[in-house]
């Protein structure tokens, strides 16, 4: 089976600084998938070139079976890769539900909406199922950050990805809050989405997550069963420092 998501020896550096080294992996379609590992083991900078914000050094990447590395980020979303962001900066002038409009209006190319009011109707179908249908009429800039991470995923996926990367969305947000993210997110392998989660919490990994990918010091140290993986010395080590 030809994989959604395909990366070969993706290396990224920065000087003498290497923040990715030699880094494999494949992503199947309706697959979620934890990213993980300590901080600066180079997870963020695997989303920014899989979205195409930053450049590799070398490797290659293959979605859908096309390269995708050095495509402009806007081309990438076209094909159905879609991101998230750790710090959420939404249009300040814009409402929330146009927020959202924007997503559904420029997403993938042959899922995106053609109209202003199926965008508008796509937007509040998605604000009502992350809970911010209340806020549809209010100024992007007035929410608080529990309010924005929901707005971010709810204009991530008004924009119809085939594979979803999220970026910490869940830090900021209460228990409650997080139950609610992930019940959204369960329900999106149903309907093809394939999803890379960024996630520090492992509570919430592994309410979602069946394999995840762990990175250190920019290489992947372990790819497997999430269960098995956490059991393995090599990823205690790499957020603890000792072995069991």
């Amino acid at each position: 089976m030809t994989a959604l998501l395909d990366v070969n020896g993706l290396s990224k550096s920065y000087g003498q600084l290497m923040a990715l080294r030699d880094v494999s992996f494949t992503i199947q379609k309706s697959e979620i998938v934890g990213l993980i590992g300590p901080n600066g083991a180079g997870k963020t900078t695997l989303i920014e070139i899989l979205s195409g914000a930053i450049s590799a050094t070398r490797g290659s990447v293959l979605f859908c079976g096309q390269s995708i590395l050095g495509l402009p980020s806007y081309r990438i979303g076209r094909l159905g890769i879609v991101r998230t962001f750790q710090l959420v900066q939404p249009f300040s002038r814009l409402t929330v539900r146009e927020c959202v409009m924007l997503g559904a209006l420029f997403g993938a190319d042959e899922r995106r909406s053609s109209t202003v009011g199926g965008a508008r109707d796509k937007a509040d179908a998605l604000l009502a199922l992350v809970g911010l249908n209340g806020k549809s009429n209010a100024q992007a800039e007035l929410l608080n950050i529990p309010e924005r991470k929901k707005l971010e995923i709810a204009r991530a996926l008004a924009a119809r990805p085939k594979l979803l990367l999220l970026d910490e969305v869940m830090a900021g947000l209460t228990g409650s809050e997080v139950s609610d993210v992930l019940h959204v997110l369960r329900q999106l392998p149903a309907s093809g989405v394939s999803i890379v989660v960024i996630e520090h919490v492992m509570q919430t990994v592994r309410g979602l997550c069946e394999r995840v990918i762990v990175l250190d010091q920019g290489r992947k140290i372990a790819d497997g069963n999430a269960g098995d993986v956490f059991s393995q010395d090599r990823f205690i080590m790499s957020y603890i420092g000792s072995a069991r």
